[in-house]
């Protein structure tokens, strides 16, 4: 862990209107926003304030970002993406800036023939938020965006910032760290070449077809999503590389649509990344949505739990039995898989999982009221929540689902001794102040 030097007498600027999360479901508290420009200025915040958290794009529907003294936006700080180290092979690390979105960051790689290995749905959330939370996309043998990270500078709450690197024994604990940690100002990337994919959606599958090839199904291409209602399968999004088997007509009892779909009924489509088999380069197909079109208004909430894969089936035929207490409230749900990772919190740590994702209607009091019936239906698979959306699990119940949650408690202690991380979401999901 090396220190990263000062660069001279850092200055803030400040605001006081109140931030709210990107779905409206939440009003920060903190008294303070402030927008430094340099790491010197994100130390000389840290190092004065009682309580300080970061912020991102604020795609989060929980108060894992609130406090009550000072928020930090990192958009404005002067760095960029700088290249860290490159292979003959194309494969290489890059560090990117603590403000940088998806969207963003994907255009520079793609005209450097540069890729990362996945990205989520939404490409408009910022790079540092989606890996502090293990936040993740598809694919069988497709890590989280979590795993592509290969540093950390951060600036932790005594003021001094350093920089954990890829063969730092903190790293695997400091990756998805909440928030807990420090305020991260840069990561370190991996990548790959780029490369092309289709996405080919499918619709009239059955649950009965998809329960009997539940495993083929998932394993058909680089990228599966299947979207439900607990009902019925309305559709299976299917992205492929070149090199995966021919798109086929009929995809387990589903056919090929043949115009853009939505995966909410009635919906434009222009917001949506290209279908109907045609190839494109990686940033342009795995979203579900376009960088330059905004998703949504915001109006909705989302949850998400992770089970083990070899329960995927029993975990679904789980929810199935809540389709009539989920669907009214429900605007689409999504079944994806995430391969292993070995990061302390990360819901994939451990072993392959399959995530269970609902997008909510934007009625806070009628989710909340259901999140613990969903949780007891899940359960007996070990079902782990995004740490970024609406769950019930406490920190007794979430210590039991992470084996590493000891050791994360003792490293929030020794990078945050004197609690300025610490918020109500921490103390209610990690407890590590005890």
């Amino acid at each position: 862990m090396a220190p990263v030097p000062s660069r001279g007498v850092p200055t803030t600027t400040h605001q006081t209107a109140p931030l709210r999360t990107w779905a409206g479901n939440l009003t920060y508290r903190a008294a303070r926003v402030h927008r430094p420009r340099t790491v010197a200025e994100v130390q000389d915040v840290v190092a004065r304030s009682e309580r300080v958290k970061a912020l991102g794009s604020r795609h989060c529907f929980n108060d894992i970002a609130d406090t009550t003294a000072d928020h930090v936006l990192l958009d404005d700080l002067d760095t960029g993406v700088e290249l860290a180290e490159a292979a003959d092979d194309g494969t290489g690390v890059l560090w990117v800036p603590a403000g940088m979105r998806y969207g963003e960051l994907v255009g520079e790689l793609a005209a450097t023939g540069r890729a990362l290995h996945n990205l989520a749905s939404l490409p408009h959330i910022t790079v540092v938020g989606a890996t502090a939370t293990g936040t993740h996309g598809s694919g069988n043998r497709n890590g989280s965006l979590s795993t592509s990270v290969a540093g950390l500078e951060l600036v932790r709450s005594d003021g001094e910032a350093v920089v954990l690197g890829a063969d730092d024994a903190d790293l695997p604990g400091a990756v998805v760290h909440l928030g807990a940690l420090g305020v991260v100002t840069r990561v370190a990337l991996r990548f790959q070449p780029t490369f092309d994919v289709r996405n080919t959606v499918y619709v009239g599958m059955t649950w009965d077809r998809l329960f009997a090839d539940l495993d083929a199904v998932a394993d058909a291409a680089y990228s599966v999503s299947v979207f439900t209602d607990w009902r019925t399968v309305t559709s299976v999004w299917v992205k492929s590389r070149p090199e995966d088997p021919a798109v086929p007509e009929d995809f387990f009892g589903a056919r090929a649509a043949t115009e853009p779909t939505h995966m909410l009924p009635d919906t434009p489509v222009e917001n949506l990344t290209e279908q109907l088999g045609v190839p494109g380069e990686w940033h342009e197909r795995l979203p579900h949505f376009r960088a330059d079109f905004t998703p949504s208004k915001g109006e909705e909430l989302q949850s998400e739990w992770f089970v083990p894969r070899r329960h995927g089936r029993a975990a679904c035929e789980a929810l199935r039995g809540l389709a009539d207490r989920v669907a009214p409230l429900l605007q689409v749900s999504e079944i994806r898989t995430v391969a292993a990772d070995d990061l302390w919190l990360s819901p994939a740590s451990g072993g392959d999982v399959m995530a269970l994702h609902f997008t909510w209607l934007p009625d806070q009091a009628a989710v909340t009221a259901v999140l613990p019936e969903i949780e007891a239906a899940l359960r007996p698979f070990g079902a782990r929540p995004h740490w970024g959306k609406l769950f019930a699990t406490d920190a007794a119940g979430l210590a039991g689902l992470y084996p590493r949650m000891t050791d994360f408690r003792a490293l929030v202690r020794r990078f945050d001794p004197r609690g300025a991380f610490r918020n109500d979401y921490l103390d209610r999901t990690v407890a590590a102040f005890d």
